[in-house]
């Protein structure tokens, strides 16, 4: 069954016929033909296989988790696909990163969503830990979501992405995150994460070595 579904995630996902001189990659998500345009200078600029596994969630189960007139956000959006998946299917996004990684994911964001969503996405920059009450005020900023694909990998700023996850999830917020592990030292941080966080695996693929959670604040999963 696991690699059942791998095999339809990953068909998916198209490459183009011709060599062009800009690097994309093509998918199919949501009723629509998506076009995500990539680098290879960083890690933001290419589109892992947990964002692949986040995107048909969100297709698969528009049922149980209604995106639509929803407030979403996603931390380490990257190339953006898992943001404009979400914006197809009806949610109000906000796509954050780094600022040397906006360029590119406000590209693949406005040209794949432009008269195409009920809700226009935005894109924010977001540096973990960093003047979190200045740009996200708790008073104002209230997310119904909060997406996460492959936030967690050989980076030295786990600390900070825990202090992020907290102070955007309120006490109703849904955190869907997909994590694909790697070292100990990374696989670790699911335990720190509990601390805060009840966590429910909801997906888990093997042959990927890619789990799909969802995670609320403690107390608050049966609610």
């Amino acid at each position: 069954e696991d690699e059942e579904i791998v095999a339809e995630i990953m068909r998916r996902r198209f490459f183009p016929a011709l060599i062009t001189h800009k690097a994309w990659e093509g998918f199919h998500f949501a009723g629509h033909e998506i076009r995500i345009t990539e680098a290879t200078d960083c890690y933001g600029a290419v589109v892992w296989p947990s964002a692949l596994v986040l995107c048909y969630f969100l297709e698969t189960n528009s049922k149980q988790y209604n995106l639509v007139d929803k407030n979403v956000i996603e931390i380490g959006a990257g190339t953006g696909l898992v943001s404009v998946v979400a914006s197809l299917l009806g949610a109000l996004v906000t796509a954050t990163d780094l600022p040397e990684v906006l360029g590119n994911l406000h590209h693949n964001v406005l040209q794949n969503t432009k008269l195409k969503c009920k809700h226009q996405p935005c894109v924010k920059e977001l540096s973990w830990g960093i003047d979190l009450e200045k740009n996200f005020p708790k008073s104002s900023c209230h997310f119904d979501y909060i997406l996460a694909a492959d936030v967690v990998y050989h980076h030295p700023f786990l600390d900070e992405l825990l202090l992020t996850f907290d102070h955007l999830c309120k006490n109703d917020t849904v955190i869907l995150w997909a994590m694909k592990f790697r070292l100990e030292k990374e696989n670790q941080f699911v335990g720190r994460f509990q601390t805060l966080f009840d966590l429910e695996v909801i997906s888990d693929f093997p042959s990927l070595n890619i789990t799909l959670y969802k995670a609320m604040r403690k107390g608050r999963m049966k609610a």
